[in-house]
């Protein structure tokens, strides 16, 4: 249990990711992250923005430039929500009667499907920026059989658009801002504050929008 305790920890601090795993470790986690369930713990953002800050001091990552990287990192997030589909279009309903674990937590799918109803399509594209609705967004659009060749054009402009934003902004900002990285753990941080905060105010004003609608 310690071990496993160890490694959760590992997995959420981007700079140990690059650090013992490089490139192929950061392809699995935004993989995993952007349509396997079990990814919607992982640092999506705050390990985007530290690749590029990363590829700024370094000039490479593995042996590869930034373009190569954001083709790269984009080309294992569309396939992370083709996962994600073909995992939701075969699980169907019955996903939403799984009960939680460690590894799944159903009040997240159940956020995702509202998302979904929101927005449609778009929310393919939204999500991304959206930690835990990114995981599970692919995986509804899967349950509720959108058309492929619909989700096929917004997984990819979402992956493209999240991926080169989140690594061209660390990595202008690596190269623009001398003595940056000395600032990760907060910077990190702040990302983590940024892009949760959405999700967390509306998870908590909706269920009180639905207790009040109770008689």
């Amino acid at each position: 249990m310690d071990q496993l305790l160890e490694l959760f920890r590992h997995l959420i601090n981007p700079q140990w990711i690059l650090n013992h795993g490089g490139l192929w470790l950061l392809l699995f986690v935004i993989f995993a992250e952007t349509g396997l369930f079990v990814g919607f713990f992982l640092p999506g953002d705050s390990l985007l923005f530290v690749t590029g800050m990363t590829v700024s001091l370094n000039n490479h990552i593995s042996g590869f430039n930034v373009w190569e990287i954001v083709l790269m990192t984009a080309l294992a997030g569309i396939l992370g929500n083709i996962a994600g589909y073909w995992f939701g279009k075969k699980s169907g309903p019955l996903l939403f009667k799984r009960k939680d674990s460690l590894l799944f937590k159903k009040k997240h799918l159940i956020a995702a499907h509202e998302f979904y109803e929101k927005h449609g399509g778009m929310a393919i594209v939204f999500a991304r920026f959206l930690p835990f609705i990114r995981t599970f967004a692919p995986i509804v659009a899967g349950v509720v059989k959108m058309e492929f060749r619909k989700f096929i054009v917004f997984n990819i402009i979402g992956s493209v658009a999240w991926v080169c934003s989140m690594i061209l902004i660390g990595f202008y900002l690596g190269k623009n801002i001398p003595g940056l990285e000395n600032h990760l753990e907060l910077i990190v941080l702040g990302i983590v504050v940024i892009t949760t905060a959405p999700v967390l105010l509306r998870f908590l004003f909706g269920k009180k929008k639905t207790a009040e609608a109770k008689p």
